[in-house]
Formats: structure tokens, sequence, C-alpha cells
């Protein structure tokens, strides 16, 4: 069983940055992947980057070059730093966590972004 723990979302205006933490806790040490989606209408949810314990990242489209994916594996801790928020970015952002095939969600963290 994995415990994730977000934190950093909030309030901005658009063009604006903010910093999502997501800690890991549980039997599992060191999650192989590690990362953020955004719950969409109708419970999809939309990959927005993930990080695997090695260093491989993948983004969606509308993140790349505006966020930032980073993980202290000691600490079991990824973070997004998100910049040039637009308002499209509006969301629940849900840290998710898989290793061996075992997937975990957290709670989520509300971002809102002001135009």
């Amino acid at each position: 069983q994995v415990h994730l723990v977000e934190s950093g979302g909030g309030l901005v205006q658009a063009g604006g940055s903010l910093r999502l933490s997501c800690a890991a806790s549980g039997s599992i040490i060191s999650p192989n992947v590690m990362g953020w989606f955004r719950q969409l209408p109708g419970n999809q949810r939309e990959l927005v980057a993930t990080r695997t314990r090695a260093g491989i990242t993948n983004y969606v489209n509308s993140a790349k070059g505006r966020f930032t994916i980073s993980r202290d594996n000691a600490k079991n801790t990824v973070y997004l730093q998100m910049n040039s928020l637009k308002a499209e970015d509006t969301g629940v952002y849900l840290c998710y966590s898989n290793d061996l095939g075992q997937t975990y969600w957290g709670q989520g963290t509300q971002v809102t972004v002001s135009s």
C-alpha cells in the first residue's frame, strides 16, 4: 500500500506559477513511476507529467516548455513546477504512482488559474 499526499495547489493569476508536491509513504519505497494527472469531467484523467525513478520524463503537449517534473528519490517526493499558467490549466491535480503494475492515487489538490 502506498499513501500519496499532495500539497501546493491554490489560486493564481494567468501567467503566474505554482509548485505542487507529492510525498509517498508506505510499503513501496520509491515507486518506479510518479507523476501528476488532471481530473477531467466524466471521471476521466489526463496525464500531465510523469517521471521514472531513473529520470525519464513524459509530458502532455500542453505542459511542455511550461511545466517541469522533478523527484527527490531519497524523500520519495515528486514535484511539479508550473510556470506561465493558463486558465485552461485549472483543475484538480492528482498525484500518481506506479510500481510493478500497482497504481495508487492521491486525493488531489485544486489548481485555479484566473484570467
